[in-house]
């Protein structure tokens, strides 16, 4: 009798406390977020002492228990209260759900699980559970705080910089350095880093991210600004309202957040589904009392996991998370690997993304007694100094050939054209042709032909003049990315349809989708446009996943489903991108999708593992009599079982990591 009195004092507590704060929350007419806030570290803590509170109560529960049940029966009075405490709070959401919600949920069947198990004396039994519940949480709270510290972590080494405004003159600094009242400039195309003022200009500004508005709002000075908004037209001077170092934090805070509400939107469908099967889970029980016994309908209620899919789910979330993060893949958003799984098609950006920065050199030709060493070693003694792809690419030919370069007298460089050097008392020009007209350099009669040749073919052509003529030609050709034809190769071989889009021409364009295998390409496309070929290939009903890496390409990225950019790329592409490859390289892409692949198995498999025995155990009361400590039993296996396969990613890492030999990626 004593038990069935602290059992019933305990429910009335639970009903009056919730209704009380059922009235006080009218009172107050408070308003609740739909946003789930991200915890921060302090309520972490708190929550991880709250876990290991219940953890230490239980496990006295339950030595208690034991030792009232085989030693000294009077023990088992003092293991009731205990077992009660533990299961206050579930008490509490069960009322709150029928007397302010006026819904029966799973929580409903829990609460008569542990009241029947301690009604009908099965002490142990219920603080056993109480116990390896509150074990698991304890391993979803570490789970979390570790993957948020790599998360961390790995923001911190992605490149962001912005253009501060110093005495009339825009200077790149890192975005960290930012001040409070510094000004940086924003030009059309590039996301707002911080929030701030405007103080100079106008600008037409996407803030869809943040309001829902599918017009772009008009900006001028004394309009505020924020962070995460695209200007899609104009240029402005903005005075930064936090420094950077607080909008890193923010930032980090978003990403966070994201995490926490894509890990909410997995539990709530374990929640809804449970919720689901709570009337009929008491419909069976109330089954069970009538026909079999007490205790088989108590183990009928015990057959309830639901709490396992939410203890175990956002295990398995953090985990992939924590996996990519180990590989370089930085998910800012949990909701991008989860729709990975139903892309069908994967567009490229083509500079950039597919190929690199840097050309290469593809043939030298001389309308002069000079050889080809000789040209070559004059331009890339002209550009020794210079750090620009071209100047790059003609320095790289040259060490490739092991030429010893001259010395350079001074040069005077012409933004856009080229450079003017002199070297051994000789006027060494190396430019374009336009460069070579303002010199008053006549291009040779064949260099028109050749010029109209390497346009056609998207070639970029550098003439070198000495003194007064014009004597070679530099012929640079694209690089593809050396990862770009194996990783194209294994996404089709995916089942993936994959197409470029490009600015260029399209004949170069149509070269380099023949040279990656690709037989879908849009050329001659404009920056505003990549966005439309995305919005037809979803007309069409495909699942896009965009990857790019410039300004160009951050509205497209908004209308994919999925949308990756490079780390180092623009700061535009890599704020809008859901999803950052940190190595700056295409070598991820594939992994990436195998992890997608991976997470949809293993969410499934934790759904069937953590909600399947409950469905045996039902069918065992009634079949095999099944009574508390058989489905128990279940319990116990269920939970090991589901909690095993939420931490399988991190016990096999190697199933989504690539180990394809270096030696594939050698294509130029």
């Amino acid at each position: 009798m004593l038990h069935l009195l602290l059992i019933g004092g305990t429910l009335v507590i639970a009903g009056v406390k919730v209704l009380r704060q059922h009235v006080q929350e009218q009172e107050q007419k408070l308003t609740h977020s739909e946003v789930i806030p991200e915890e921060t570290a302090a309520q972490l803590q708190r929550r991880d002492q709250e876990t290991m509170h219940y953890i230490k109560v239980s496990g006295a529960a339950m030595g208690v228990a034991v030792v009232g049940e085989f030693l000294f029966p009077p023990l088992v009075v003092v293991s009731i209260p205990l077992n009660l405490y533990t299961a206050f709070p579930v008490f509490e959401v069960t009322f709150k759900n029928l007397l302010v919600e006026r819904k029966v949920r799973a929580s409903a069947i829990d609460s008569i699980a542990i009241a029947g198990a301690l009604s009908t004396h099965y002490y142990v039994a219920a603080a056993f559970a109480n116990q390896i519940y509150f074990l698991a949480q304890k391993l979803l709270i570490e789970t979390e705080d570790k993957s948020k510290q790599q998360i961390i972590n790995i923001f911190g080494k992605q490149p962001r910089t912005v253009w501060l405004l110093q005495n009339g003159v825009e200077v790149e600094i890192p975005f960290e350095n930012l001040n409070k009242d510094d000004v940086i400039v924003i030009n059309t195309g590039e996301v707002v880093p911080i929030d701030g003022w405007i103080i100079a200009g106008s600008a037409s500004v996407d803030q869809h991210m943040l309001t829902g508005e599918s017009q772009p709002v008009e900006k001028s000075v004394d309009d505020q600004v924020f962070a995460a908004t695209l200007l899609i037209g104009g240029k402005i001077q903005v005075r930064v309202e936090k420094t950077g170092q607080e909008t890193v934090a923010a930032s980090i805070g978003e990403i966070l957040r994201k995490t926490s509400n894509f890990r909410a939107s997995i539990e709530s469908r374990a929640v809804a589904l449970a919720d689901k099967l709570a009337l009929p889970t008491l419909g069976v029980s109330a089954l069970a009392l009538v026909k079999l016994s007490p205790v088989s309908a108590v183990a009928v209620t015990s057959c309830n996991f639901s709490e396992i899919v939410r203890i175990v789910s956002p295990i398995g979330v953090l985990n992939h998370l924590s996996l990519a993060s180990k590989q370089g893949i930085l998910i800012k958003d949990g909701r991008s690997l989860e729709l990975l799984g139903s892309v069908d098609t994967v567009v490229f950006d083509k500079t950039g993304t597919l190929t690199l920065e840097q050309p290469h050199l593809g043939a030298i030709h001389v309308w002069n007694s000079l050889t080809e060493n000789e040209v070559l070693i004059l331009a890339a003694a002209a550009e020794h100094r210079q750090t620009h792809p071209i100047a790059r690419a003609i320095q790289q030919a040259a060490i490739e050939r092991e030429l010893n370069l001259p010395a350079v007298d001074q040069a005077r460089y012409e933004i856009g054209y080229g450079i003017k050097v002199y070297i051994d008392g000789k006027t060494v020009r190396v430019g374009s042709a336009r460069f070579m007209v303002m010199e008053q350099l006549p291009l040779p009669p064949t260099a028109e032909i050749l010029q109209s040749e390497c346009h056609n073919n998207g070639y970029s052509l550098v003439f070198l003049g000495l003194d007064d003529q014009i004597v070679g030609a530099l012929e640079l050709h694209t690089t593809i990315r050396p990862e770009a034809t194996w990783t194209l190769r294994r996404l089709r071989e995916r089942g993936l349809d994959v197409y470029i889009i490009s600015g260029d021409h399209a004949e170069p364009t149509r070269k380099l989708a023949q040279a990656l295998g690709i037989n879908n390409y849009f050329a001659d496309t404009l920056p505003e446009d990549k966005a439309k070929h995305i919005e037809r290939l979803q007309a069409q009903g495909k699942s896009v996943c965009f990857v790019g890496d410039g300004i160009n390409d951050t509205i497209a990225m908004k209308k994919a489903q999925v949308s990756i950019s490079l780390s180092g790329a623009t700061t535009a592409a890599t704020d809008t991108a859901g999803i950052i490859f940190m190595d700056q390289s295409l070598k991820q892409l594939v992994p990436l999708f195998e992890l997608s692949t991976q997470f949809d198995t293993n969410m499934k498999t934790g759904f069937a593992v953590s909600l399947g025995p409950g469905l045996v155990g039902i069918a065992g009361v009634f079949l095999l009599h099944f009574g508390i400590y058989s489905t128990l039993v279940l319990y116990v296996l269920a939970l090991g079982t589901g909690v095993t396969n939420a931490m399988w990613p991190l016990l096999s890492p190697s199933r989504t990591r690539d180990t394809t030999p270096s030696s594939v990626f050698t294509d130029s």
